[in-house]
């Protein structure tokens, strides 16, 4: 059983932790991953919805912006920019160059301007430094002062650099600056250098040459903004979809997922207006590269996870088979115990779950079982003692009715006979007194009877309990004489609550015994003594001793101490039974105890008070 039971904890918690680690490792192979992209995908919305009010309260200030930028990159690892309705960075002082235009083919209207154009769109900062401006071409060097050609679209009214070199020559080189998705656009559309014949006149293509004036080059955690080549590239991306019409400038709370060198990013767009009133974007991407990382971390994780669960069953099972198999062993030998009946074994209540409750219930119907088997017994001995009793009984009444009638029988047979008729006043006499001890003998067992019924009520008064006793001893006078018995008396005068005719015949009882019992010229003693509140009564007869398993079935009906069961020496046997059946119903304590000179037998009535 202790295996079974062990075994079934081990095995049924073993499957509950690896259940549990099977649905750990399908919630994170399944949900776990989704869970993370909505989640970061949420915290980002949040981040744009934050970043939007900031910027608003920045009210257009170009290093608030680029400080909030930074600050959202730095510590909640976003990537956002504001963009103007064309899709350009919207502040890019920091990084750009101010070049007088002197000749534009294309635009006419261009030359002798001075723009600044940026140059995010063209180049990347990497290729930038304080010291070592731009080197793109044949060792010809970008830089305040020098020349600069710079071919682009003209959309709305605005001139939108796409690639730019110190010539015109290094325009048609590999190697230049170039805003690679708007370029990637217009040869879809216009090749200008490939197919001029396919050339359009929606957007036209421009080409200015003129001098660099000013060149502004980022330093220190300003460069952040532009040194994140992917995000710049997204940028210019989704420049090139909104100015060519493949997003609409009323783009708003759009998602777009892309993947590069196996990293998945998202990206999110915002519209709203900016600080001048006019229509914006609000740029974000965030990386979901962390979640894939956490998912291989995780599947490797879960082989220690696995030997922990394994581990922590068997700890589990082991703790279950002290606290639970344990008691439920000791529940099942105790139960064995109490189908033997055997009671003395008690379960432990230490806790107040179900095997506390359990134990308790068992402890209590062990009790309950215990007493009525122990009340069984007791009615099962009493019965037999009823039983015993009431043969006994049945004996004693033959043997005392029998002798009576067949005195009376053998007297009537010589009456009849008229054998010695000169006998016949003596034989009536005999047959006379027969009748009246059969007449004394069916009166005490009705009284007895009536007693034992349990219906009959003791009716009690007070009364002076000296004049009863007195009373009885000159009643009985002559029979001390008769036996040359010496009756001396010490009472003491008192008050008592009883019935005054019941305890009279009480006080007969026991003295009439004594007298039955007391040796020729031996001495009675009859007192009272003052207990408090209870009168003692008690009857002594010197001279004799009785048999110490004889003091407790004195009270027995029909039981005499001398077997031959003689009336002229016994009585009828049932006196003491008559009077500890009135004590009983007086709820007064009696008994009966060999004392140094002989047997003393007492009874205490309850004072008035």
């Amino acid at each position: 059983m202790i295996r079974g039971i062990v075994l079934k904890l081990f095995l049924l918690t073993t499957a509950l932790c690896l259940m549990i680690v099977a649905l750990i490792f399908a919630g994170q192979t399944v949900f776990f991953k989704q869970f993370y992209v909505q989640q970061k995908v949420d915290d980002a919305k949040t981040s744009v919805q934050a970043f939007e009010q900031a910027y608003m309260e920045a009210d257009g200030v170009s290093k608030a912006l680029a400080e909030l930028e930074q600050e959202y990159d730095r510590e909640q690892g976003i990537w956002i920019a504001v963009l103007d309705e064309m899709g350009n960075l919207q502040y890019f002082d920091d990084f750009a160059m101010e070049v007088r235009l002197e000749q534009s083919d294309g635009a006419p209207g261009l030359s002798g301007q001075t723009m600044t154009f940026p140059l995010y769109a063209m180049a990347d900062v990497d290729d930038f430094s304080a010291d070592n401006p731009l080197n793109v071409y044949g060792g010809t060097w970008v830089k305040e002062g020098g020349p600069i050609a710079i071919e682009g679209l003209l959309m709305n009214d605005r001139f939108l650099p796409q690639r730019a070199n110190s010539n015109i020559a290094g325009l048609r080189e590999e190697d230049r600056l170039e805003n690679t998705p708007l370029i990637q656009k217009e040869y879809k559309v216009v090749p200008r250098f490939q197919e001029p014949e396919l050339y359009r006149e929606e957007y036209p293509s421009v080409l200015v040459q003129g001098t660099i004036t000013s060149l502004q080059l980022p330093e220190g955690d300003d460069v952040t903004r532009y040194a994140n080549r992917l995000f710049l590239d997204r940028i210019k991306t989704f420049q090139a979809d909104l100015l060519f019409g493949d997003v609409t400038g009323g783009a708003n709370g759009e998602e777009m997922d892309f993947a590069e060198n196996g990293v998945n990013y998202k990206v999110l767009v915002e519209r709203m207006e900016n600080a001048k009133g006019k229509p914006a974007f609000i740029f974000a991407m965030t990386s979901l590269q962390p979640v894939s990382e956490a998912a291989k971390v995780m599947r490797s994780y879960l082989g220690y996870v696995i030997l922990a669960a394994l581990l922590l069953s068997v700890a589990a099972s082991l703790y279950f088979s002290r606290r639970i198999a344990r008691p439920l062993l000791r529940l099942n030998r105790t139960t064995k115990q109490i189908a033997r009946l055997d009671f003395s074994e008690k379960l432990p209540v230490r806790s107040r779950d179900e095997l506390g409750q359990l134990s308790g219930s068992i402890n209590e119907l062990s009790d309950r079982l215990h007493s009525h088997i122990m009340q069984l017994e007791r009615d099962i001995e009493k019965e037999k003692q009823l039983e015993h009793t009431r043969k006994e009984f049945i004996a004693g009444v033959s043997h005392e009715l029998k002798t009576p009638l067949s005195v009376i029988q053998s007297g009537l047979a010589v009456l009849k006979d008229g054998v010695a008729s000169h006998k016949r006043d003596y034989y009536f006499a005999a047959m006379e007194e027969e009748v009246n001890s059969m007449i004394l003998l069916i009166e005490d067992m009705l009284d007895l009877a009536k007693y034992e019924s349990g219906t009959y009520v003791m009716n009690t008064e007070p009364f002076e309990i000296l004049p009863v006793v007195e009373r009885v001893c000159e009643k009985l006078a002559p029979e001390l004489a008769a036996r040359q018995l010496k009756l001396f008396t010490r009472l003491a005068t008192a008050e008592v609550v009883a019935n005054r005719r019941r305890i009279e015949q009480v006080l007969i009882n026991f003295l009439t015994n004594a007298i039955r019992y007391t040796p020729e010229g031996a001495t009675i003693l009859v007192t009272t003594t003052d207990e408090g509140d209870t009168l003692r009564v008690g009857v002594e007869n010197r001279g004799v001793h009785l048999p110490e398993e004889q003091l407790e079935k004195v009270w027995d009906r029909f039981y005499r101490g001398e077997p031959s069961r003689n009336a002229a020496t016994g009585g009828t046997g049932l006196g003491l039974a008559i009077a500890k059946n009135i004590l009983e119903l007086h709820g007064s304590s009696y008994g009966v105890t060999n004392t140094a000179e002989g047997v003393l037998f007492y009874f205490d009535l309850r004072k008035q008070a």
